[in-house]
């Protein structure tokens, strides 16, 4: 079998991945259609999202990753697995993911997305690259709904920190707890996750909720 090699840093800011997405027959996808959607940003290989699918098969699960080939790879899992609530789909998620959400039938059913471990960009200069920009909290904003949730994850505080201070600038997401929380939310865990718990490092998580309108009542747990 052939090895195929993946670039770990892609410039989301480069003119290939500019171009518009056409979004998916989704009925044609999902078993389900109208089923909660937890949405993965910069889902990798899909490890992750392959248990979330098997432990909830009363939700859909759709991956976005900026790295065409382990799409490739990822595509062919839940089908393997038997799974009809899950699918990934190459894209840059700063320009698809209002798109891919505004194509979806009504009812919207997103309930949650997820930000895990994704490309630090270190140098400041860099940090235009970065997946979490205002003009995607806003968009998140948009599509979830009161209650709907934000949980991002990274091994790198100083990233942590900036996706955390976007969620907290916009007057539309409330942190569920003051500080990291102590455990991640999930009982699933992508690779990067489990290699940096394995050697004893931080993981530094934050969970937002979509506020609710005073009408709405309290926000219970989805999952």
């Amino acid at each position: 079998m052939a090895i195929i090699r993946v670039r770990q840093h892609v410039n989301p800011l480069g003119e290939k991945y500019q171009r518009p997405v056409q979004p998916p027959p989704w009925a044609a996808i999902y078993g389900e259609l109208h089923q909660p959607l937890h949405v993965d940003i910069g889902c990798g290989k899909g490890i992750f999202l392959l248990q979330m699918a098997a432990l909830y098969p009363n939700w859909n699960f759709l991956g976005l990753e900026i790295r065409q080939p382990l799409v490739d790879q990822a595509l062919g899992r839940g089908p393997r697995a038997g799974l009809t609530n899950l699918h990934f789909l190459f894209c840059n998620a700063n320009l698809a993911f209002r798109s891919l959400m505004a194509s979806w039938p009504s009812p919207q059913p997103l309930r949650r997305v997820s930000i895990q471990f994704p490309d630090p960009w270190f140098k400041q200069r860099h940090h235009k690259r970065r997946v979490l920009q205002p003009a995607l909290v806003e968009d998140l904003a948009t599509f979830l709904p009161a209650g709907g949730e934000v949980v991002i994850q990274s091994d790198v505080e100083a990233v942590a920190r900036h996706m955390r201070d976007r969620l907290v600038e916009f007057p539309g997401f409330t942190p569920s707890s003051p500080g990291w929380l102590a455990e991640s939310p999930f009982p699933a865990q992508t690779d990067r996750e489990r290699v940096t718990l394995e050697q004893g490092l931080t993981v530094y998580r934050a969970r937002f909720i979509r506020s609710c309108l005073p009408e709405q009542g309290s926000y219970g747990q989805l999952i």
